[in-house]
């Protein structure tokens, strides 16, 4: 048989599991990455074994080792599926060659700049644009990715970006929450309070603790202990009536124009920290990429003077 015919005839999805066990460092860990029971990734790598007539695992109990043989051959099938991968990345390049992505926090795209793409669209109807919305920072210049929208310091991670703007809360709920009743400050600690709670790597987001205490107020067990680690579910919440939450101003202006949310006191708060624009140097040379850079920041600034106290 040929060097040609030998390689046709390898068991790939042996290779793929013996691959990801030797990463992965378990068979377990293995088969959850591949989405596959933990008995069909030893079944896979006992057939490759079988076809290459060595030994690749050493087997105690429910461990697994690599032996001599199994990490000589897991060092030379890596370099493999590395290639894979980057060929992947390459053809998943060109196909957004001509096309502008932009990454952003999942509430940032639901209720900001999702919400202000068309804008955008109407003045340049020719750009193809694709947002993500994902809370994990991409490494620019290697994932898929053009512009980042990012919260506070996870911008350093990027070589290029700027200052967007420092959004600021409100109390807001649905006016079937209140009735029509005018009400104080004071008065919502004492409805039902949806929380946000962001994950533990960004600063905390402002809390009705302190809403309480910037209004002189004492904040008493809450009705509602809902808490959300989304922005945006939270705001959606409290459309549903659930409950009145500290939105951010720049995510409720739909709805505070549909009036399915109302703004019931108008004392705000500041986030702790800014949003920024990050970028890729070789985005500004795609079709209208410097446009875009510059799109986001003018409506970035917008927003600032929208969510911002009239007078501070």
């Amino acid at each position: 048989m040929s060097d040609e015919q030998t390689f046709r005839a390898i068991p790939l999805k042996g290779l793929q599991a013996f691959e990801a066990v030797g990463r992965c460092g378990s068979v377990m860990a293995a088969a959850t990455e591949l989405s596959v029971s933990p008995g069909a990734i030893s079944q896979q790598i006992r057939k490759i074994e079988s076809f290459l007539g060595v030994t690749l695992l050493e087997r105690s109990g429910r461990t697994v080792e690599l032996t001599h043989w199994g990490r000589l051959y897991h060092a030379e099938i890596s370099k493999g599926f590395e290639q894979l991968a980057f060929a992947q990345q390459l053809l998943e390049r060109a196909r957004n060659e001509t096309g502008l992505v932009l990454s952003a926090l999942s509430s940032v795209v639901n209720k900001w700049l999702g919400r202000r793409i068309f804008d955008w669209q109407a003045l340049h109807p020719d750009a193809q644009v694709r947002l993500i919305g994902r809370d994990k920072e991409p490494r620019m210049g290697f994932d898929e990715v053009d512009f980042r929208v990012s919260y506070g310091s996870d911008v350093l991670q990027h070589d290029h970006y700027v200052e967007l703007f420092r959004d600021w809360v409100v109390p807001a709920c649905s006016p079937a929450l209140i009735g029509g009743a005018k009400i104080t400050a004071s008065d919502l600690l004492s409805y039902p309070l949806l929380h946000v709670e962001w994950e533990r790597h960004f600063t905390p987001y402002p809390s009705w603790a302190e809403f309480a205490a910037k209004v002189n107020a004492e904040l008493k067990a809450p009705p509602s202990a809902l808490s959300f680690t989304l922005s945006s579910s939270a705001i959606d919440a409290a459309v549903n009536k659930h409950g009145i939450v500290l939105a951010q101003m720049s995510m409720i202006a739909d709805e505070l124009e549909a009036q399915t949310l109302i703004i019931p006191v108008d004392i705000r708060m500041p986030l702790r920290e800014s949003y920024f624009l990050a970028w890729d140097r070789s985005a500004l040379q795609k079709p209208y990429g410097s446009e875009f850079r510059d799109w986001v920041i003018a409506t970035a600034r917008r927003q600032a003077q929208l969510s911002a106290p009239a007078i501070l």
